[in-house]
């Protein structure tokens, strides 16, 4: 049996993005960090997530990859996306900007190679990785944790001073601290599921469509995404409620499928040719919303990420916020406290930001399949550009302060919802900007917002 016999000796429980991130954060300061994964090591046997292969990366995402030392390599295999490409059911295409300009734009990334290169900066600043190590059960009391290789069964058995939970939406280290105390976990299904499926490259080996956008094909209760990887393909997600018409009921085959894109994606059916295939072979994904009122259990235990607060995936913040987990960890754990008031800092640091952008994921699929080509919102978006100009001191655009800063979710989330009252009570009435009170929009400004906070 291995036993920790270092003071500044960590255990954590899965080698997925934010393991492996939390473990170069804390290793390269010279903490002693061993990290246990289910699975079989990716740079050997290539990556076999299972979980959808793209990923947004934003400003907090970049910040903590620049705190370890793997911005570079990871932005070396990114494409930039500047906006949201809307694809209109009568065939017209509108590229709705994330940002002011080029300076303010999302990068699609592969988890698969995000995964590969964090695991070896990793592995580089000292930490080890042990693989084929899947969780079965903790003893608390005696602090053992016990690992079932899945090749052949064997148990393997450790003495841990804390285990920290990286291990996602399923995870094992939370399912063995249930047992030992109340999470207080509820899990919100959101009624909908998704489907992968692919755009390959065009003949000449070039990207089909736009490439430096996501692609949104707004229907109302459903809808497409299509996000740009590096190799000139494009991954295309379908959502579809799980019950009604149309929905997973409905769309049982390729066939069903094929007929549903002829009807409602007509200008994305060419560019996916293995539509049927697709469909038919790749499984459905699940939807939800994974609350904790607890993260912790004394010093012996904590989680973070996926693992605490699992969240929908669109406003692609879900790698970013655990990210920026990892950051807050760390330097409570560095600032040489007592483990248990250190995990308890955490959770009171993280947990108000992470139920805000959970709920900001969550209206940003009603905003995404529902709005985008909406009169209205067109409106107030355009209003939203105009006062974010007029005003940049008070009037930031929400996407822009949870893509493009690192102010807290929370304040995001509040500030956000004080905006949207403004441009919905001063667009009513109105179709063009052109017909707005100037003098009595600026007032309203500068009465209901105070000045912006910084990032820091």
């Amino acid at each position: 049996m291995n036993a920790p016999t270092h003071p500044k000796h960590i255990t954590l429980i899965g080698a997925g993005l934010a393991g492996a991130l939390l473990a170069t954060l804390l290793a390269r300061r010279g903490w002693q960090v061993d990290v246990y994964e289910k699975r079989g090591d990716p740079r050997l046997q290539g990556y076999q997530g299972g979980r959808s292969i793209n990923l947004a990366l934003a400003e907090r995402g970049r910040h903590a990859l620049r705190l370890a030392g793997a911005d570079e390599a990871v932005m070396a295999q990114a494409v930039m996306m500047r906006g949201r490409m809307v694809h209109f059911l009568d065939g017209r295409t509108d590229l709705q900007r994330y940002g002011r300009d080029d300076s303010e734009v999302i990068w699609s990334v592969h988890r698969g190679e995000l995964n590969l290169i964090l695991l070896q900066i990793a592995e580089d600043a000292g930490a080890r990785l042990h693989f084929h190590r899947g969780l079965s059960e903790v003893d608390f009391d005696q602090r053992i944790a016990r690992f079932v290789d899945d090749r052949d069964g064997g148990t393997h058995e450790i003495v841990f001073d804390s285990l920290v939970g990286a291990d996602g939406a399923g995870s094992a280290l939370r399912g063995a601290m249930k047992q030992a105390t109340d999470l207080g976990e509820r899990t919100e299904f959101l009624g909908h599921s998704y489907k992968e499926l692919e755009i390959p490259p065009s003949p000449d080996g070039g990207f089909s469509i736009e490439p430096n956008a996501l692609h949104i094909w707004p229907r109302g209760r459903y809808m497409c995404i299509a996000l740009p990887n590096d190799e000139r393909t494009f991954t295309v997600t379908l959502f579809l409620p799980n019950e009604g018409d149309p929905s997973f009921q409905t769309v049982r085959d390729g066939a069903d499928a094929r007929a549903l894109f002829e009807r409602d994606f007509a200008d994305a059916l060419p560019l996916i040719p293995n539509l049927e295939h697709d469909f038919e072979h790749n499984p459905a994904g699940l939807l939800a919303t994974l609350y904790l009122d607890r993260w912790h259990l004394d010093d012996r235990a904590v989680l973070l990420g996926d693992a605490a607060h699992a969240m929908v995936p669109f406003h692609g913040q879900g790698m970013n916020c655990a990210f920026e987990d990892c950051i807050a960890l760390a330097e409570h754990l560095l600032a040489g406290n007592d483990r248990a008031d250190a995990f308890a800092a955490f959770q009171q640091q993280r947990l108000p930001s992470t139920r805000a952008i959970q709920a900001m994921a969550l209206e940003n699929y009603l905003e995404m399949r529902d709005r985008v080509d909406n009169d209205d919102y067109l409106l107030q978006r355009a209003l939203e550009h105009e006062l974010a100009q007029r005003h940049p001191e008070r009037f930031m655009p929400r996407y822009a302060m949870v893509t493009f800063h690192r102010m807290p979710y929370e304040v995001a989330f509040e500030r956000g919802q004080r905006q949207r009252e403004l441009l919905v009570e001063l667009t009513a009435g109105h179709e063009r900007l052109d017909t707005l009170d100037w003098d009595h929009v600026d007032a309203l400004v500068r009465e209901r917002l105070s000045p912006l906070p910084t990032d820091e």
